[in-house]
């Protein structure tokens, strides 16, 4: 099943100045906006787009179905940022598909380890990162004392 399904879409690499990576990251922010409420803006300072360089996008038919990106933390880790499925596609392995090409593509760089942030809120992406073998760490840089935040850490393997 993942196969054939891995045959209806493909995945491409690119940046942040991909007008598909910019419309599903509006939709994200909607999204993010009713989901976190009153948090929303502390939490947008962080997901800003600029200097994304290592962008994936999924597609089906030519349409942007998904969407992820992986940003320099420090040495030999990257961060995962605005992971993001539309909910008609959701439910598909599409995110997970998106979030291997960010690991493979992170080891390609010469990282050994993926980091992310996702909220309390997000029950879907915490689901997500656990069933892609991440493990919750304590909450890391500016989501230190921020107690809707869940942070985890996959280890790359070789």
């Amino acid at each position: 099943m993942q196969l054939l399904f891995l045959l209806m879409f493909k995945i491409v690499r690119t940046n942040t100045a991909n007008p598909d990576f910019q419309l599903l990251v509006n939709e994200l922010d909607k999204e993010l906006a009713v989901r976190d409420g009153d948090d929303h803006t502390f939490y947008a300072q962080f997901n800003k787009t600029v200097n994304l360089n290592c962008v994936v996008l999924a597609y089906m038919d030519n349409i942007a179905i998904g969407c992820g990106a992986i940003r320099n933390y420090e040495a030999e880790t990257m961060e995962v940022k605005r992971m993001y499925v539309p909910y008609s596609q959701r439910g598909k392995g599409i995110a997970s598909f998106v979030l291997k090409e960010l690991e493979v593509w992170a080891k390609e760089l010469g990282c050994t380890r993926c980091i992310l942030e996702t909220g309390q809120n997000q029950p879907e992406a915490i689901a997500l990162y656990k069933k892609n073998n991440y493990t919750i760490i304590p909450n890391y840089g500016q989501y230190k004392d921020v107690y809707n935040s869940v942070c985890f850490e996959k280890i790359l393997g070789l």
